[in-house]
């Protein structure tokens, strides 16, 4: 059997250049897929996890006084701890208020463990010193030498500027950094997002020491903090897990198939060689055990191949995205050894399996029946009879798992369910895609005439190769419509739903007093603000508030993302954190007058009340300008414009709701960004895996173009014939393949998008989707280029002695 094989090798080496290929393309895919993967994530995350780097432990909002221990008490542990939050207090300079409420925060002590990135100066040494935010310094004309009072009374505090900085996160931001022994004055009033510590034992270790000197708070390694903050900012969706699972689903799916068709087409070639071995003797446990050495061998060989061009084209690939669009932010492209180990793995595993089936099905067969031609693919019999019901059997299931996804928004439902509705297909290839052929090749035939007659009756005749043959490129395009519609609808979801929790890019509210007339004027020549209007209400008191609550009045405008307005005239509208602490009804009053509202919770307007102009006017003769509601210009930078809008009114509270919308744009461009890539590497996939099976099927067909060539069918005939076939393929592909990726992509939404977002809509990207039917017809009639010529060059004699 050694001995045959090596000649198998020799003679049909092509065939193994080919099984090698579809190996090495689907190992590659799976690490590509895991760099593109792991940018993603780190892309999604961008800028959370600085302030954390090199701890071991972070403390997860634990209470001022638990956090204020960790930190005194942490040179005791041979330990560094630094805390990540603030506290608000008024900040002068000779004795001019730069800003009422500033955010005062701290800058490790350790140089190493600093996370602010310097912009001019140096970092605080000593007490006394502090630096200052770049973008607040810009506003207020802070520059570095200039002293300041941060505080009142006895625990003003007078520092220097050191240096301007930077956070390259909006979650860890702050207007002035001090160092803690400045700090911890003001820890009765510390706002604590997180305490980090990095000590001299492992994880474990320094959990055991933090729990001992805090109470409060979740101890969490670096990874799971950042990945809790990234879930609560995206409204309870953990987008990094779902790139991940999503990415991997589809890599492992791609890899199988592609290998699988592969094997398919170059097994059906064998089935003869393997039968006549058969008749001279070969025994059933010959044949199965020398295709399975076979196969091990090139799926080790093809493993190796594919994981080095993966790691190199996934880094390439996530370095050319980059480049070529900065503004995706995807981040380093890490892979670790268990992708790649797993890839291999999957790769061989598969390559074996793929090998084995067919190999035991021949070997089970008797000699002369093995010899005949393969029927197995038609309803007319019994083993197609079988093959039709397995087919349908298994669209059924994973369209009950596609159903139970929405019911339950399971993702892994949705992946599982979108995986066996696919593998269903495929299965019922042999049947569905002839089917679509003879429909489709109507015209064609008439048009080209013998060569277009020839090529439509040829691409049905084998069915399991048609199949076979057009599964490479329906991965491809079903994988590029389902993202492309899965991707417009879910922007399209996220919009409104930001327009609705966040319709004011800044707010800027007096709760003090009322705002300069000319505050208007300057707020509109602020560099980033598209238009603003003045809002007018009063101080009222309202039954079950801490204090008093500014009342605002707005009227329709058009400066809002969204309706902003309170639309009953016995209605109050407050922030749902403030409408929790008040009875469904309350007295508000204003001097002697008063009205009875209905609460309302709300977001978007910041901590102000909204009533109707009329109730307004029943409260007060004399409404103030209260606030000012600001539209950003688009492109404009949230953290600078706020920080602009603060010291231009400084006795106002701003909400920026432009930066959380920026966010969430952030994570729309890091999945665009990896899409891109992803959808590139779909593309080679599809290209390649359909040029490998057609240059497999027209090696399988040498004798029969032989013969067309020796019954007068011209080199250009035979040309445009199989150029034909492929686009024939192509077109079936694409549109099978656009219909069961918008399908899924209308599950997904349900299952992932709609809960999230309520009311969310399939969006379809026409132009997007037209594209990428041209692409595919493209990409088949490219495909068939080489194998076209190579089969016209052989010359009718030659091609009817081959074997």
């Amino acid at each position: 059997m050694r001995t045959v094989l090596l000649a198998s090798l020799r003679v049909h080496a092509r065939r193994y250049v080919a099984a090698l290929l579809a190996v090495a393309i689907g190992v590659a895919f799976v690490v590509v897929t895991a760099a593109l993967s792991s940018a993603a994530r780190d892309g999604l995350v961008a800028g959370l996890d600085e302030p954390y780097a090199g701890a071991d432990v972070v403390v997860d909002k634990p209470p001022a006084e638990d956090a204020v221990r960790l930190l005194d008490e942490a040179a005791g542990h041979d330990a560094d701890a630094w805390l990540v939050g603030w506290t608000m207090q008024p900040v002068a300079r000779d004795g001019t208020v730069l800003d009422a409420e500033a955010d005062i925060a701290q800058v490790p002590d350790p140089a190493d463990r600093r996370w602010q990135l310097l912009e001019d100066g140096r970092f605080p040494e000593r007490s006394g010193e502090a630096l200052v935010d770049d973008d607040a310094a810009r506003a207020a004309g802070v520059v570095v030498g200039d002293r300041l009072t941060i505080g009142t009374g006895d625990r003003a505090l007078d520092v220097e500027v050191v240096g301007l900085a930077e956070s390259p996160s909006a979650f860890s931001s702050a207007a002035v950094w001090l160092r803690w022994d400045d700090l911890v004055r003001w820890e009765d009033s510390l706002y604590v997002s997180s305490v980090a510590w990095a000590g001299p034992g492992d994880h474990d270790a320094e959990v055991a020491v933090v729990e001992g000197i805090a109470r409060g708070g979740d101890a969490l390694t670096v990874a799971d903090f950042v990945r809790r903050v990234q879930k609560e900012v995206n409204n309870g969706v953990d987008v990094a897990r779902i790139v991940l699972l999503v990415f991997a689903t589809i890599a492992l799916t791609v890899a199988v198939i592609v290998i699988n068709n592969t094997f398919a087409i170059l097994f059906a070639q064998r089935a003869r060689d393997l039968a006549l071995l058969r008749c001279v003797g070969a025994t059933r446990r010959q044949l199965v055990r020398a295709v399975r050495l076979e196969s091990l061998a090139l799926g080790v060989v093809a493993a190796a191949v594919g994981a080095v061009a993966g790691l190199g084209a996934g880094h390439g690939l996530v370095a050319l995205v980059r480049s070529a669009w900065p503004d995706v932010l995807l981040g380093r492209a890490e892979v670790g050894a268990g992708w790649v180990l797993g890839a291999a793995a999957v790769g061989i595993a598969v390559t074996l399996l793929a090998a084995s089936l067919p190999t035991r099905r021949v070997a089970g067969m008797s000699p002369l029946a093995a010899l005949r031609p393969d029927d197995s693919a038609s309803v007319a019999t019994g083993t197609g009879r079988r093959r039709l019901a397995a087919g349908v059997a298994t669209v059924a299931t994973g369209f009950v798992l596609l159903v139970l996804s929405v019911v339950a928004h399971a993702l892994p439902a949705l992946l599982v369910g979108g995986v066996v509705t696919f593998a269903g297909v495929l299965v019922l290839g042999p049947v569905l895609v002839p089917g679509l052929i003879r429909a489709a090749g109507t015209a064609l035939r008439r048009v080209l005439g013998p060569a277009g007659r020839l090529a439509g009756v040829n691409a049905v005749r084998n069915p399991r190769r048609t199949a076979a043959t057009a599964a490479s490129l329906l991965i491809g395009v079903t994988l590029t419509t389902a993202v492309l519609t899965g991707t417009a609808s879910a922007r399209g979801a996220l919009d409104g739903l930001m327009d609705r929790d966040h319709p004011i890019d800044v707010a800027v509210t007096s709760p003090a007093a009322n705002l300069p007339d000319d505050v208007l004027t300057g707020v509109l020549d602020t560099p980033g603000v598209e238009d603003a209007v003045a809002i007018r209400g009063v101080v009222a008191e309202v039954e079950g508030a801490d204090g008093p609550v500014t009342v605002l009045a707005p009227e329709a405008g058009e400066v809002t993302h969204s309706p902003v307005l309170a639309t009953d005239d016995r209605q109050l509208r407050v922030s749902r954190e403030l409408a929790a602490d008040l009875p469904r009804r309350v007295t508000m009053r204003v001097g002697d007058r008063e009205q009875e509202l209905r609460v309302v919770g709300d977001e978007g307007f910041g901590d102000a009340a909204l009533v109707t102009p009329a109730t307004l006017a029943e409260l007060t003769a004399t409404p103030e300008l209260r606030a000012v509601w600001v539209r950003a210009t688009d492109g404009a930078d949230g953290e600078e414009l706020g920080s602009m809008l603060t010291a231009l009114a400084r006795s106002a509270d701003v909400e920026n709701g432009l930066v959380k919308r920026e966010y969430v744009d952030l994570q729309l461009d890091v999945m665009t960004g990896s899409i891109v890539g992803l959808l590139a590497v779909a593309v080679v996939i599809a290209l390649v895996g359909i040029a490998n099976t057609l240059g497999l099927s027209v090696l399988e067909r040498g004798r029969e173009h032989a013969l067309l060539r020796a019954l007068g069918l011209t080199r250009r005939q035979l040309r445009t014939m199989l150029a034909t076939e492929a686009v024939l393929l192509a077109v079936v592909a694409t549109l099978l393949g656009t219909t069961l990726g918008v399908a899924f992509a209308g599950f997904g939404v349900e299952a992932m998008i709609e809960p999230v977002a309520a009311g969310a809509d399939l969006v379809l990207p026409g132009w997007q989707l037209a594209l990428t039917v041209v692409i595919a017809a493209v990409a088949g009639l490219v495909a068939c280029v080489l194998p076209a010529r190579r089969a016209a060059r052989v010359a009718p004699a030659a091609g009817l002695a081959l074997d």
